[in-house]
């Protein structure tokens, strides 16, 4: 377990074809203690499927720091979910499962992509605000939640202590800005210049000056 003093973990999910650019946001800003409310709260570690070496979409080799059967809920304050093309042949199962149990501890889950559909097939949308890449992305897997769905890059669903954020993958700035809100990781008026300014928008830059000075 983690003591008051260190840092809590963030863990990142890593895989074969992992999607680069959908976690991008969120994991660099998480590991940058410049303009957060509480530098050095939270630190990432990676959770492969085993400790083996993965390769992302983009070619990127990871070595992950633990091995998801060591993956604990209660030693975790989220965990971050990517796409990837195994998703949809049923190959991360294993993942899915963990945020099932994640959720059922009251710890957040955040899934973008691939990852919002297989957590549909598994049941983990159903009664949840929830979005993805499409209404249609989901409807094939058969899922109970078609009515909350949410057409919005990005969705957090507090209706129960294990809080579930969605994405679609074209929205890698909303889906870092809702896991950052439900971190605690700026003040407001940080978290608003901060999507400002990512959003592409320059004069964010100037509001996040002011925010944090």
């Amino acid at each position: 377990m983690t003591s008051a003093t260190e840092p809590r973990t963030v863990h990142l999910a890593v895989y074969n074809t992992l999607a680069d650019w959908e976690t991008g946001h969120a994991v660099a800003h998480i590991n940058n203690p410049e303009y957060q409310a509480h530098p050095g709260r939270y630190r990432i570690r990676t959770v492969g499927p085993t400790t083996e070496p993965i390769t992302t979409a983009g070619g990127v080799r990871i070595v992950p720091d633990i091995a998801l059967a060591d993956l604990d809920p209660r030693d975790s304050a989220m965990l971050i979910l990517p796409g990837a093309s195994y998703y949809q042949s049923g190959g991360l199962t294993a993942f899915v499962e963990a945020a099932a149990e994640f959720l059922a501890a009251g710890t957040p889950v955040a899934g973008i992509c691939g990852a919002t559909v297989a957590m549909a097939q598994r049941g983990l949308l159903d009664g949840r605000r929830h979005t993805s890449n499409a209404a249609e992305a989901l409807s094939w897997t058969g899922y109970a939640g078609a009515a909350d769905y949410v057409n919005e890059p990005a969705v957090t669903d507090d209706s129960r202590p294990g809080h579930l954020i969605t994405a679609a993958a074209m929205h890698p700035v909303p889906f870092a800005r809702e896991i950052f809100a439900e971190l605690d990781l700026y003040t407001p008026e940080t978290l608003t210049a901060w999507t400002k300014l990512y959003s592409g928008d320059p004069a964010g830059y100037y509001d996040l000056m002011a925010a944090t000075s």
